[in-house]
């Protein structure tokens, strides 16, 4: 189903279509802009401005990708045409569209292994979108495994459901002036957040692949926080921490009041070592916060989570936060065909 904005402002309309665009999503879930509007040269001038004149651009979508949207754009500004002779159709999306044609790009298979950069944005509270600046920038390969098998390298819906919460009032209160260290971080879009928009006092970004730590630090880079002291990154093996880890070391240099973690709940395998880990750091850290969020693709491997840290003795609390239909999102657009689920965890005896 191709999803249009119905009675949206010009304005708002190829805004959202911008944003969705530069992260990516699917053609066929995009918020197309009305046919009246398409029609119109300055509505198909804007859109060749910012969408598709690679020159303004700073981070440009994968030609692939770019390809097939301006495909059916085209098409849909011709469906748009009333008359012909006093119709016109953007130069400049022609020129475009005959470049990427006959451009020996590569196919879809091999686009999707190479990393590409994928920009997120988010809404204001006042309900205007975040200046570009604000807006968050990762390198991305959507279909590669890291070295350790995992898919540390692309952001997950989980990551996005949370990151989304974390916006609110609510989910911010976590993270504002507090020192938050992310578990699994991937892409580090949970990290970038919280430390370039979400007042974080620090945050220590962690995965448990040297690979994927590596790629961190170039996204921190495109979002202006490699250099800066708010924010570092750890190779973090989960299990028992060693008395000798970084964590341990130090301790009074880089204290911890909030844990994040998403996409972590998806392999049976797994739970008993990222229970470990969370009982490790509420021992160090006794009023710790942990949130994790998770996209319940297996049932019982969430219930096996869930039961085994009651019985760690953790207190766990579903918070309740339901993703927007597709149709209505208007920031981190993310599926919502599986259930999403975001588990708030402390120390039962401080409850």
């Amino acid at each position: 189903m191709v999803h249009q904005i119905a009675k949206s402002s010009p304005a708002a309309s190829l805004s959202l279509f911008k944003q969705q665009y530069l992260q990516l999503v699917e053609p066929k879930k995009l918020a197309w802009p009305e046919r009246d509007q398409l029609r119109l040269p300055e509505i198909q001038a804007w859109i060749y401005d910012h969408m598709f004149n690679t020159e303004s651009l700073p981070y440009s979508p994968p030609e692939r990708y770019e390809l097939r949207v301006l495909k059916q754009l085209m098409s849909r500004v011709e469906e748009a045409t009333i008359d012909p002779n006093e119709d016109e159709i953007s130069d400049d999306l022609m020129s475009r569209l005959s470049t990427l044609l006959s451009s020996k790009l590569p196919s879809e298979a091999l686009s999707a292994q190479h990393k590409s950069y994928v920009t997120y944005s988010s809404i204001l509270e006042n309900g205007d979108r975040r200046p570009p600046h604000e807006n968050i920038t990762l390198l991305e390969a959507r279909s590669v495994l890291s070295s350790s098998g995992t898919t540390g390298l692309r952001t997950w819906e989980a990551a996005l459901h949370l990151g989304s919460f974390l916006t609110t009032e609510e989910g911010g209160a976590f993270v504002k002036n507090r020192n938050v260290l992310e578990l699994g971080a991937g892409t580090g879009f949970l990290s970038v957040l919280c430390a370039k928009h979400l007042g974080a006092a620090r945050v220590v970004a962690t995965d448990g692949d040297h690979g994927v730590v590596q790629s961190l630090a170039e996204n921190l880079s495109l979002n202006g926080l490699r250099s800066s002291n708010a924010v570092r990154t750890e190779v973090l093996q989960w299990s028992r921490l060693p008395r000798t880890s970084w964590l341990k070391e130090e301790i009074n240099e880089y204290p911890c009041d909030v844990v994040l973690g998403a996409d972590l709940i998806y392999d049976k395998e797994f739970v008993p070592s990222l229970i470990d880990t969370i009982r490790d750091l509420i021992d160090i850290f006794p009023t710790l916060d942990v949130v994790i969020a998770a996209t319940v693709r297996n049932e019982e491997t969430v219930d096996m989570f869930t039961t085994r840290c009651e019985e760690s003795g953790l207190w766990l609390n579903d918070i309740s936060f339901s993703a927007a239909p597709e149709t209505e999102n208007r920031s981190f657009f993310y599926s919502t065909d599986m259930p999403l689920r975001i588990i708030h965890i402390r120390d039962e005896s401080s409850e």
